[in-house]
C-alpha cells in the first residue's frame, strides 16, 4: 500500500514537494457581495488582471502543472497561470467551492435577514451544512483532500503544483493537510483574498504552511526588500 501525503518517507536529501493553493481572481459576484458557492460566475475585468499578475509571480516557484476547480472563475485563473508559465492544466471538480445551498445567489444582507441564527453560528466558526441542503466545511475538506491524494501520485521530489480553487475550499484544504481543525483555521488563518495563495511544503513529519495569503503585490515587495 502506498503511503498517504502525510506518510510519505523523505529519503536522503530529496527536495521537498510544494503545493501552492491559489484562490481565483475577483468575480462579478465577489464585487457585488453575493454568495457564490457553486454558482458559475465569471471573473471581473479586475479578476482577469489579478490572475495575470499572480501567474507572473508564481513563475518563481517553477511549477510543473496546474489543477483547477472546474468552475469558470477558478478554471480561467488556472488556465491563465498555466499559459503564462508554460505548463499543463487540468480540472478536478473536487476542488470546487463549498455548496452553499439556498444561500447561493443571495447577498450577505439577504442571507442575514433570512437565516439570522445560521449567520450567528457561522460567525462563531461553527460548521454546518450551508443553506439547508449545502455542504459543511468538513465535506469540502474531505473531497479536496481526495483531489490532493490523486495529484500527489504524480508529483515528484522537488516539484511544485498549483491548485486553483476557492476561498473556503482553499482554507479547508490547507488546514486538513497540516492537521489543523477547521474551527481553529477559521480563527487563525482567515480567508484567502482574490488571487492570493498559500504555499505548503512537505517535510519528514508531513505538510506545513510556509506562507499564507500571499499575492503578486506582497511577493514583489518581498523581492524588493531582499534585493
Amino acid at each position: 500500500m502506498k503511503p498517504g501525503p502525510n506518510e510519505r518517507v523523505m529519503r536522503g536529501d530529496a527536495a521537498p514537494r510544494r503545493l501552492v493553493v491559489l484562490r481565483h481572481g475577483e468575480t462579478t459576484h465577489n464585487a457585488a457581495g453575493i454568495w457564490q458557492g457553486q454558482l458559475d460566475s465569471p471573473l471581473s475585468e479586475r479578476g482577469v488582471g489579478q490572475a495575470e499578475a499572480a501567474a507572473r509571480a508564481l513563475a518563481s516557484f517553477a511549477p510543473v502543472r496546474v489543477v483547477a476547480s472546474d468552475l469558470a472563475r477558478a478554471r480561467v485563473t488556472g488556465e491563465t497561470v498555466a499559459r503564462v508559465d508554460g505548463i499543463p492544466v487540468t480540472t478536478d471538480e473536487r476542488f470546487r467551492e463549498i455548496h452553499a445551498g439556498d444561500w447561493q445567489g443571495l447577498t450577505g444582507d439577504e442571507v442575514r435577514a433570512s437565516y439570522p441564527e445560521d449567520m450567528d453560528r457561522l460567525l462563531r466558526g461553527e460548521d454546518f451544512k450551508r443553506g439547508g441542503h449545502g455542504e459543511s466545511v468538513a465535506d469540502v475538506a474531505a473531497r479536496c483532500r481526495a483531489g490532493v491524494e490523486a495529484l500527489l501520485e504524480d508529483l515528484g521530489p522537488g516539484e511544485c503544483a498549483i491548485i486553483a480553487t476557492h476561498g473556503v475550499a482553499g482554507r479547508a484544504l490547507a488546514a486538513d493537510l497540516v492537521g489543523m481543525d477547521q474551527q481553529t483555521s477559521w480563527k487563525a488563518l482567515g480567508g484567502l483574498g482574490n488571487c492570493h495563495w498559500a504555499e505548503l511544503v512537505e517535510g519528514r513529519a508531513g505538510w506545513r504552511i510556509q506562507t499564507w495569503n500571499q499575492s503578486a503585490a506582497t511577493a514583489m515587495a518581498r523581492d524588493e526588500a531582499l534585493a
